[in-house]
């Protein structure tokens, strides 16, 4: 990933992102278990506690197994196609049972229940974590707007509007990593009479954190605070927090 500094005010982001304690370590955003070995250079990082990086270990072990399983279609060590999820699942029988246990059979395809708490809890972090590092915006209430699931359960229509890139109305915090990535790009319209009209647009475009492994993308737009996030090309995610009651979103279900 490119290596950018953020310009924004630096009392923006204070404390442990997550609970607002001591930041006594880093977090990587995204996780590292969520990514392939080598490793992407520049990783995103985040200051937080102690206490909140221990605590969300476990859910994302959880979680990268769910999402190994259900695109492996079992929980079988031997059948994971990544090595290091199959290490944790051949040494964490638990956790294997326990994901095994939420296996179903719908309409003859394997499908596993998701333990949602858990899956939020990750999700949430996850994009609080790109909402400080890109937008330099905390994000510690709940949110206004979460949705979750594989991108199939999208309408096709939906998968558009979700993988689109976002057309920039304003700018966000200045100074922020996010404003630093914007790209200004010209537009040529065309009216039903034949005349052309060129129009000047900033694009806000998706990160690729690793192919087809992760990618997101952070919009600041109106006092609304979009993170849609994509994981292996089949789980997806978009939350928002709306800082202005009056601000028009982008989410999925707004139309």
């Amino acid at each position: 990933m490119q290596q950018l500094n953020s310009y924004a005010d630096d009392r923006l982001i204070r404390g442990c992102i997550y609970c607002g304690g001591s930041p006594e370590t880093r977090d990587h955003v995204p996780t590292k278990c969520l990514l392939e070995k080598p490793y992407p250079s520049n990783l995103p990082v985040v200051g937080c506690c102690d206490s909140c990086n221990q605590d969300f270990s476990k859910d994302e072990q959880y979680f990268v197994c769910l999402i190994e399983s259900a695109l492996c279609g079992s929980t079988d060590p031997k059948k994971i196609r990544r090595a290091s999820v199959a290490n944790i699942m051949q040494n964490s029988p638990t956790l294997r049972q326990r994901i095994e246990n939420s296996k179903i059979d719908v309409n003859n395809q394997i499908a596993f229940v998701p333990e949602m708490e858990r899956v939020c809890n990750v999700l949430l972090k996850l994009a609080r974590g790109h909402a400080a590092f890109e937008l330099s915006q905390l994000c510690r209430t709940e949110p206004d707007h979460f949705w979750c699931g594989p991108l199939s359960s999208l309408p096709q229509e939906s998968q558009e509007v979700f993988h689109s890139a976002h057309f920039q109305q304003v700018f966000g915090e200045v100074g922020s990593r996010n404003m630093q990535r914007l790209l200004l790009t010209q537009i040529t319209f065309k009216s039903d009479d034949g005349d052309k009209k060129n129009i000047e647009v900033l694009i806000n475009d998706w990160i690729d954190v690793q192919d087809d492994q992760y990618r997101y993308i952070a919009i600041d737009e109106m006092g609304t605070l979009i993170i849609r996030i994509v994981i292996a090309e089949y789980f997806a995610c978009e939350v928002a927090w709306r800082h202005n009651g009056d601000a028009e979103d982008e989410q999925l279900n707004s139309n």
